[in-house]
């Protein structure tokens, strides 16, 4: 993966938190410790997406798919 480089500011107690993190976790830079907090960030939307299509899903479909019909080879 090619890494690009970019510019962000953070507060004192953020980059505290990172360099503490980096520390404590064996991170090897600042940019490891973004690297999965936004992987960490991404799995819970990409959670939240798939329960709220979850619950978009008609309960009567279940029922539906199945129709009558068996396992068995036609």
């Amino acid at each position: 993966m090619q890494a690009e480089k970019i510019s962000i500011s953070l507060s004192q107690s953020l980059l505290q938190f990172i360099e503490s993190y980096k520390i404590a976790k064996g991170c090897n830079s600042p940019s490891q410790v973004i690297e999965v907090a936004l992987e960490l960030l991404r799995n819970q939307e990409l959670e939240s997406a798939y329960r709220q299509a979850s619950s978009e899903v008609d309960s009567a479909w279940d029922i539906t798919v199945a129709d009558g019909l068996t396992d068995e080879t036609w």
